[in-house]
């Protein structure tokens, strides 16, 4: 029997490929919507957030995740 996640976690597959089975539905559209949330933006967007990370003392992918994760620019 296994454990229910715990809260807060979204009940998504974990997106390694060694654990999960590649033919389902469920895999396919989590690596489907995780690749168009990372899906590189434009040129002048990307130089924008690498500015804005840069005076925040972050990195590129972490400023990029805390836009994806709340919705809004630090």
């Amino acid at each position: 029997m296994t454990m229910p996640p715990p809260p807060g976690h979204n009940g998504g597959p974990p997106l390694d490929e060694a654990n999960d089975d590649p033919a389902g539905w469920r895999h396919w559209c989590w690596r489907r919507a995780h690749r168009r949330a990372w899906k590189t933006p434009p040129r002048e967007i990307a130089l924008r957030r690498l500015e804005r990370a840069e005076e925040l003392g972050m990195t590129y992918r972490e400023y990029t995740l805390e836009i994806l994760e709340r919705g809004r620019h630090l």
